[in-house]
């Protein structure tokens, strides 16, 4: 059986997917949430014509010769505006901040002013609107402010709460179940210290993976190579108490992969399996009614990688997010890279930015897919497309930056 393509693969997985569901939550708390609907304006920002500077606010006409000697009629601060109006040949003190009178079409900032009591002289001509943010320069009550499908981003909350939201309206978060299987896994701490066992990893890099885009996790824990346990864990994952299962290890087609068997033993629908791509090739992806299923591989550099290209995305998608993935960024190669096979490569690289702002990448010699070492030292993906040719330093490249 042919392998399936990455394309292909992300584009089953994450094609069909739309947002979970939404809820209201303080605009306090909306950092890094995706926006369920539209968000408009409930306000005018600035509500009127606002001063930019202190100074004086006066008519352009009473200006255009200077020196020009006004008189002083009041004061317009900041949560205080003047209640009068301005006429020929007057001026209010005027503070940043502060509604422009009525009568007054700029603002002279107080370093080209001399004042004596109640007099004030200009010393450069002002043009009218001049220091002045007219009203509604930001945004004006109805207009659409934010769209839906955005990662509301620290910039993006402060403009919702300026656009007089307490709460705004967010995708419910991902409910992700995690298990691993294996006999030789162990907690960390917990061994006995036998050459057969291998300390768990896989769930604490996928949690955080999952978490980061916006995800809410459980771990189901360890289960060992028995499809009894298997299908005991899977058929509680899905139940309807969560939404996505991913899980790691068993997704090959040995005597003790069970994951495949244990899936579709419980109506698991599995619509990928085996992709051309390294590291990773045994990936499993299927659902049952509400519920998707994503079986990642055992290798922790795999299921890492793998999390990178096809959970992470998935669990945005699910939100609605407008750009879930893989999220990819141009770069160049720092050294040359021989010739590839038939599968996409995914290669544990480091990044270093030249002084023209260029990204330059080197992948590590070793490429093992059971060296956390070489996992953890990368700050990026390098991405060798199927029989891609060698290329030499300084030839452009694909990199899927780590977020972390």
């Amino acid at each position: 059986m042919a392998l399936m393509s990455v394309e292909e693969a992300v584009g089953l997985v994450i094609g069909e997917v739309s947002a979970l569901g939404s809820e209201d939550v303080p605009v306090a708390a909306a950092a890094g949430r995706v926006l369920a609907q539209d968000l408009p304006a409930r306000r005018t920002q600035p509500p009127a014509d606002m001063s930019a500077m202190d100074g004086y606010a006066v008519r352009g006409a009473d200006i255009a010769q200077t020196p020009a000697h006004l008189t002083v009629i009041g004061e317009s601060a900041a949560g205080r505006p003047f209640s009068g109006s301005v006429g020929a040949g007057e001026a209010v003190r005027i503070f940043t901040g502060a509604v422009v009178p009525e009568g007054a079409d700029t603002v002279v900032i107080q370093e080209n002013t001399s004042r004596d009591g109640d007099r004030v002289t200009t010393t450069a001509p002002t043009a009218a609107l001049r220091n002045v943010r007219l009203k509604g320069c930001d945004f004006s009550a109805g207009m659409p402010g934010l769209k839906a499908g955005r990662r509301l981003s620290g910039r993006d909350i402060m403009l919702a709460a300026a656009m007089d939201h307490a709460t705004v309206p967010v995708s419910r978060r991902p409910r992700v179940a995690l298990i691993q299987t294996g006999d030789e896994l162990v907690l960390p701490g917990q061994g006995t210290g036998k050459d057969s066992e291998i300390v768990v990893s896989n769930a604490f890099g996928l949690a955080a993976l999952a978490r980061r885009a916006g995800a809410e996790v459980t771990d189901l824990g360890l289960v060992g190579d028995d499809l009894a346990a298997i299908r005991a864990v899977v058929a509680r994952a899905l139940s309807g108490e969560f939404d996505l299962l991913v899980s790691s290890g068993g997704a090959s087609v040995g005597d003790h992969d069970l994951m495949a068997p244990a899936l579709r033993a419980e109506g698991v629908d599995l619509s990928v399996h085996k992709i051309a791509l390294r590291p990773g090739k045994p990936l499993m992806y299927g659902r049952k009614a509400g519920v998707r299923v994503l079986g990642l591989p055992g290798n922790p550099v795999s299921s890492h990688v793998c999390a990178m290209v096809f959970l992470m995305p998935l669990v945005r998608a699910l939100q609605g997010d407008g750009v879930p993935g893989p999220l990819t960024a141009p770069a160049r190669l720092a050294v040359e890279v021989a010739a590839n096979d038939a599968r996409r490569d995914f290669m544990r690289a480091r990044m270093e930015r030249h002084a023209d702002g260029s990204v330059h990448v080197t992948p590590f010699a070793s490429q093992d897919s059971a060296m956390l070492s070489v996992l953890a030292a990368a700050d990026c993906l390098l991405i060798r497309a199927p029989f891609a040719p060698a290329a030499k330093a300084g030839d452009p490249c694909e990199i899927i930056p780590f977020e972390d």
